[in-house]
């Protein structure tokens, strides 16, 4: 019997390909409305840390999890799998709930991609300090600026009293109608807890401007790391490097997150900054077509609005150098 391969040979059964699958396909997902809700409250290289009832467990994205959208700290999430949260046990994280709100931003105004940075906030604490290092107005306005886009409500908590005096920066944005708290070290911290209870509010802020040294203070077995400024650069140094939920005692949550050197809004649009503020909205419906509200804008309805009483001129003065956020 010849050892030669034979052209016949080809067309033998064993040779055949594999058939494909015969069972359908279904475009139903599966039900997981049974499944426990946890909150997610920090993100680590693939691993999220999931609150659930009174215990912490750890899960891994489930397949059907869309990576654009992504999960990220402050998600309301249903887990499968392990979830007693014993030492070495790993849930799935098989559906994230619909968001109330999502707080984004771009590295830069170069950058046209978004980084979402918390989800379900309905509270922004623009943390900033009076001196050590000097506030930013720049770097206020455009968080205002991502704050009213995510439609979560601002509050500016200006820190390190005891340094400067806290006049300016009240002048400049109490007529936004924003809540402006001012605390320094030791300080009773009453108005602060009272503004975030019972509220999931997100701490944001330069570096060094005493955000973490602000939470550990409202939750002192936060653990929270704090670092000093730099009296080289005047900036603060990063201490905290994700983002992190963390319970209060008397109700409500805190998400401290990294101090920034940049905040792009590369993703908001102006019309919705104006839509913010229904009294602006309202007058800004006389105004023409594309109009951009800035100063010297010709038949700005603003300007009229100021003129016969409607609007005060610092609100004004205030929104417009706000919105000059996305110059």
């Amino acid at each position: 019997m010849s050892n030669r391969w034979d052209k016949h040979d080809r067309d033998v059964e064993e040779f055949d390909r594999p058939k494909r699958r015969t069972r359908p396909r279904t475009k139903e997902r599966p039900d997981y409305s049974k499944l426990p809700i946890a909150r997610v409250i920090s993100v680590d290289r693939g691993r999220y840390r999931c609150l659930l009832e009174d215990r912490h467990v750890t899960a891994v994205r489930g397949r059907l999890i869309d990576r654009k959208g992504g999960i990220i700290v402050g998600d309301k999430v249903r887990l499968d799998g392990d979830v007693s949260g014993d030492e070495g046990t790993l849930s799935r994280i098989v559906e994230v709930l619909e968001r109330s709100t999502m707080l984004r931003r771009s590295a830069d105004d170069a950058d046209s991609f978004e980084r979402p940075i918390v989800a379900n906030a309905d509270q922004l604490f623009i943390v900033t300090a009076l001196a050590d290092p000097p506030p930013r107005m720049g770097m206020i306005d455009r968080i205002l600026v991502a704050a009213f886009d995510a439609r979560i409500e601002p509050v500016l908590c200006l820190t390190k009293a005891d340094l400067a005096s806290p006049k300016e920066l009240q002048d400049a944005y109490e007529p936004l109608g924003v809540p402006i708290l001012v605390t320094e070290p030791e300080a009773d911290l009453t108005q602060i807890r009272e503004a975030i209870a019972d509220r999931v509010t997100v701490f944001v802020g330069h570096s060094g401007v005493g955000k973490s040294t602000l939470v550990n203070r409202l939750v002192p077995d936060a653990n929270r790391a704090t670092g000093e400024v730099s009296e080289l650069t005047g900036k603060g140094r990063h201490t905290s490097t994700s983002a992190y939920a963390i319970e209060l005692p008397e109700g409500g949550w805190i998400i401290d997150t990294p101090g920034v050197r940049s905040f792009g809004i590369m993703h908001v649009s102006p019309e919705s900054i104006v839509g913010a503020f229904p009294d602006l909205a309202e007058i800004a419906e006389d105004c023409p077509r594309g109009c951009k509200h800035e100063t010297g804008a010709v038949d700005c309805a603003f300007d009229d609005a100021v003129a016969d009483g409607r609007l005060s001129p610092a609100r004004l003065t205030s929104f417009r150098r706000m919105e000059a956020a996305f110059i």
